[in-house]
């Protein structure tokens, strides 16, 4: 935010003097400086200085306005992968640097370095040619960061689990975690993460210490869907900084515009230092892993991504800031300072328009703003267990993809696309499933148009009752407004001591059913056994076809299946559900999938059915979230004579 002296006429001046100082400056910054020896680059704009590491591309010091903000910590690029049977951290050393953007030629305006590396995975660094950069300009204080990341042939296979940027920053200056509205507090200490006792996972401890006493500290407390962040981060309530992290895109995170994922936290890793992620690729809730073959041709621009530093006023002021910079980013994307051939300028690349309607008989009127509308790479096989042998969008991390939201009529514009190929996917809140074409082509300079398109959403019938909103969250059931918290699976207990038994027509599913079924389960999360969970629905007449049960999940584990019984007969089973492990990370959604079931007449009576919904498990995290339920009714099979 900038405050400026505003001049009125003669006699009349009035002032606004700026209390707060914030990232941009009220005049021309100073110039961009860039030094270098053998061993760091040096880059700084008068306000903010950086020191990067030539050999392993980290960032190790960041001082605004004169003070040092890491500490002991540093900035830099992480994975959890596989290469040639052995275990990827990151890309290696660097075999190379340059200064890619030189202020020297361009008035002081912006500086750009690269480091270069070229792994073989049985080094323990990525199979192929990849880049770190980091750019600075005059105008904000604020680091770009950017990977570049290339495959092909010579190089060996590949598998990533988890792709990120780290920066650890000083104990000493940063206490407050700000992600959302819901989580925006003082943190525990280093020293009270230490003095913690141990929960049911090495992330999670008790605090016996500081203002937090009895707290249940927890670091995926803080996932969130990065698209719906779009600046989060650290600050200092006493020293007055703050450090947050800016996508200015989503084209290059995995999982699309619903993909929860880590933010920030106290590093578990052993120091506790305040922790701030960018999670570029991930496979906790409903991820996969990144799989690229033996001379598999394959390249992914990571950014450039904003991490933005501002200083004084309070926490909200410096957080409202920084939103107002995450604007200013997503406004300029993409960036035209960008000089990389796998990163097209906005002349460079295209998009598509057009209009989608909802034509759904049987169903209510269904508001279309707000409804994503999406391109994506197709479904693609993998040989990661988790995903039936494929990965869909809100798995993929392999490829781009490029959202936005309709209007009120159900128009869109979809901008700043690739060239390429690719399927047009919608969805929205109150509906089922997703509308999909494929073959929808994007050429560089012009926005094609797809004309109107209709979607007719899958259903068997009319609507007979229903159990939530189809919005792919839990968000709407009893603790789904409290999600983050850990343990709402050993909460389940004592907020429903006989289990759920849920009245069609009299109860409510905002406090009548929970965000998560899990397993019965001791206090100590030892499995006791199956979890059922009772539906008990009126019908006045048997309708001819039967019913269709339809269920939409938003979360569940591997190993864990669903049987369902009617009237005391199981009439079906999920089988084994996928993996996304949602629950126990203090999640309300992770990957969202159906499984619908056809329960004949001869099962059905008139007046009140019973329906049992039995989890089956051997481990204390395999539990499940429901996004929905719905019953409908089927009508009757007309054959020929």
């Amino acid at each position: 935010m900038l405050y400026r002296a505003i001049t009125l006429p003669m006699r009349a001046f009035v002032f606004t003097i700026a209390c707060l100082i914030f990232a941009s400056p009220l005049s021309r910054g100073a110039d961009v400086s860039l030094s270098q020896d053998e061993r760091f680059f040096k880059v700084s704009n008068g306000k903010l200085a950086t020191t990067i590491d030539k050999s392993s591309g980290k960032i190790t010091s960041v001082a605004f306005g004169g003070q040092e903000l890491l500490g002991g910590g540093t900035g830099y690029w992480s994975m959890s992968a596989s290469s040639a049977r052995n275990r990827v951290g990151g890309l290696g050393r660097s075999n190379g640097q340059a200064v890619s953007i030189d202020p020297a030629a361009n008035g002081g305006e912006r500086a750009e370095v690269v480091c270069r590396f070229h792994g073989t995975g049985s080094d323990g660094a990525y199979p192929g040619a990849s880049e770190i950069r980091y750019a600075m300009d005059r105008e904000s204080t604020t680091i770009y960061a950017t990977a570049v990341l290339a495959h092909g042939p010579g190089d060996a296979q590949f598998r990533i689990g988890e792709g990120r940027f780290v920066i650890k920053l000083d104990t000493g200056i940063f206490e407050q975690l700000t992600v959302d509205k819901d989580r925006n507090w003082i943190m525990p200490t280093s020293a009270d993460w230490d003095a913690g006792s141990p929960l049911n996972l090495k992330e999670a401890r008790r605090m016996t210490t500081g203002i937090h006493v009895g707290w249940a500290e927890h670091k995926y407390s803080y996932s969130a869907i990065l698209e719906k962040v779009p600046a989060y981060g650290w600050l200092g309530t006493k020293r007055k900084f703050g450090v947050w992290m800016i996508n200015p895109s989503v084209e290059y995170l995995a999982g699309g515009p619903t993909k929860m994922e880590l933010t920030g936290h106290l590093d578990v890793g052993g120091d506790a230092l305040p922790t701030l992620l960018n999670m570029w690729h991930g496979s906790h809730y409903g991820g996969t892993v990144l799989s690229l073959e033996k001379d598999e041709k394959w390249s992914k621009v990571i950014g450039p991504f904003a991490i933005h530093f501002n200083e004084g006023g309070s926490p909200d002021q410096l957080w409202s800031s920084a939103l107002e910079r995450a604007k200013t980013e997503r406004a300029a994307w993409p960036y035209p300072w960008v000089k990389q051939d796998d990163y097209p300028a906005a002349a460079a690349r295209g998009g598509v328009s057009g209009k989608i309607r909802i034509e759904d008989p049987a169903g209510p009127p269904t508001p279309l703003a707000g409804m994503w509308v999406g391109l994506t790479a197709p479904d693609y096989a993998t040989r990661d267990r988790w995903n039936d042998g494929t990965v869909g969008w809100q798995r993929d991390g392999k490829f781009y993809q490029y959202w936005t939201h309709a209007g009120a009529d159900g128009s869109f514009s979809i901008k700043g696309v690739r060239p390429g190929t690719y399927v047009l996917h919608a969805f929205t809140n109150g509906v089922f499933g997703e509308f999909q074409q494929s073959g929808v082509k994007v050429n560089a300079g012009g926005i094609a148009s797809a004309g109107e398109l209709v979607w007719t959403p899958e259903r068997a019938g009319p609507t007979l009752w229903q159990i939530g909103i189809p919005d792919r969250s839990a968000a709407e059931f009893r603790n789904g407004d409290q999600y983050w918290h850990w343990g709402n699976y050993l909460k389940f207990k004592t907020d429903f001591p006989d289990g759920v038994n849920y009245i069609v027509g009299k109860s409510d599913w905002k406090k009548d059913w929970n965000i998560c079924q899990p397993l019965d389960l001791s206090p100590e999360c030892e499995v006791l056994g199956d979890s059922v969970w009772t539906v008990r629905f009126p019908l006045d007449t048997v309708p001819d076809g039967g019913t269709r049960l339809r269920i939409s999940f938003c979360g569940s584990r591997e190993g864990s299946s669903l049987s369902l019984l009617l009237n005391g007969t199981e009439v079906g089973n999920t089988g084994p559900l996928p993996e996304d492990g949602a629950m126990h990370r203090d999640s309300h959604r992770g990957m969202s999938f159906e499984r619908s079931f056809n329960f004949p007449p001869a099962r059905l009576k008139t007046g009140e059915n019973v329906l049992q919904f039995r989890l089956k498990g051997t481990a204390w995290h395999q539990g499940v979230l429901y996004d929905c339920i719905r019953m409908e009714a089927v009508p009757t099979l007309v054959t020929s004579s």
